[in-house]
């Protein structure tokens, strides 16, 4: 742990996304406790530079290659290295920083995060698909390199928060919360018919446009299971989706003697990263306090499985194990993408996803044991799901 005789040096990887914004929104309110080492972004040249500008970083990086010379234009004379492409994502995470926001959305995040895992850094996960598309790996990368893996995602933080490590055999479920999303109560009609423009606007958070397709979905909420499994080493059994829609308890923890520890905030991303980037202290976070008087109730009831088929998928894969999350995340963000484009309506997001999981049933596709095995098996996954969209096409035109 710092000491605090000089500011903890932080490496935001995804610094221009929602999660990259809401971590950067702390560090700035607190300049003498942390100082931001490196940032990276996919291909958001100007706001990237902004960035590195103003939080005097040392390193920034685009993952787009075409990026590198707008990019090195914008800092010149700064004096933050400027550098592109995947391998400077890596680089950025090997970055000698004291924490490091993994917060690059799918699959080009693993490379970066695993790099820290292996160097033995303190890890603050909000990527799902270093645990989703290779939740094995990066676990046991984790455990060999000693790095600290601290979650990110509202849920996880909130289960983190209320188990206790001494008593994990005492668990006898974890319970993931979900605000249902913006379709919640629409009939199997109505979901028909749903425009990308409808499934991007969260009742309760605000995100970027494919997380709240997953959350719209409930897409996410399988996701978190899976990661939920790999984070705490809890059996699908004992893992569960409860709809919450005031998305005021997060995840609670019922143990064997009928007690249930829950943890509870406003919806505000900034409460579970200020918990990551001070643990195991607790800093001050802009959020608004809980006022349980003014909400006065808060409601629960259990998803629907035939109208919101993701959570049923995401079970699936997690139990049947192997490379099958990997397939199941690829389909997803090829589907959401597609969708995203209006090239195939919303239910055909959890159809195509169900098909990839049907394919590799049939190929057997076995668990990636290192990231080329990983990165072939999400290529595989993509192009099987992009064989699916046209045969979409005349359906939804």
């Amino acid at each position: 742990m710092n000491s605090h005789d000089a500011p903890e040096r932080i490496t935001v990887l995804g610094a221009t996304g929602s999660v990259g914004q809401n971590t950067l929104d702390l560090i700035a309110r607190m300049p003498e406790r942390f100082a931001v080492e490196a940032v990276t972004a996919n291909s958001n040249v100007d706001a990237l530079a902004d960035i590195a500008i103003r939080f005097d970083a040392r390193f920034a990086a685009v993952a787009d290659p075409a990026c590198y010379e707008p990019l090195k234009a914008a800092l010149s004379g700064t004096g933050v290295e400027a550098a592109a492409g995947p391998g400077a994502l890596v680089e950025a995470a090997l970055r000698p920083a004291d924490r490091i926001m993994a917060a690059i959305v799918g699959a080009a995040g693993l490379a970066p995060t695993l790099a820290a895992a292996e160097r033995g850094a303190t890890i603050l996960l909000a990527n799902k698909e270093c645990l989703v598309t290779a939740g094995p790996l990066f676990m046991r990368t984790a455990k060999a390199g000693g790095a600290r893996v601290l979650p990110v995602d509202s849920e996880h933080s909130a289960i983190f928060q209320a188990l206790d490590p001494a008593l994990s055999r005492c668990v006898e479920r974890v319970t993931l919360t979900a605000s249902g999303g913006p379709f919640r109560t629409w009939s199997m009609e109505r979901l028909a018919a749903v425009t990308p423009q409808e499934a991007v606007r969260h009742p309760n958070w605000s995100m970027g446009a494919k997380i709240s397709v997953d959350s719209a979905t409930l897409m996410n909420k399988g996701l978190e299971l899976i990661e939920a499994h790999h984070l705490f080493d809890i059996e699908s059994e004992r893992l569960d989706v409860l709809v919450h829609p005031e998305s005021i308890i997060h995840g609670f923890v019922a143990y064997q003697d009928g007690s249930v520890v829950a943890q509870m905030a406003e919806p505000d991303m900034r409460t579970p990263i200020a918990y990551s980037l001070a643990w195991p202290e607790r800093i001050p976070a802009p959020t608004a306090r809980l006022d349980l008087a003014a909400l006065g109730r808060l409601t629960f009831e259990a998803p629907d499985s035939q109208r919101f088929p993701a959570l049923r998928l995401t079970r699936y894969a997690l139990e049947t194990g192997g490379g099958t999350a990997t397939v199941l995340n690829a389909a997803n963000e090829i589907a959401v993408a597609s969708f995203l484009t209006k090239r195939i309506g919303f239910p055909d997001i959890a159809k195509i996803v169900e098909n990839g999981l049907d394919r590799s049933a049939t190929e057997r596709v076995g668990e990636p044991y290192s990231l080329d095995d990983a990165l072939a098996l999400d290529e595989w996954a993509r192009d099987v799901a992009l064989s699916m969209i046209p045969e979409r096409l005349e359906q939804v035109s």
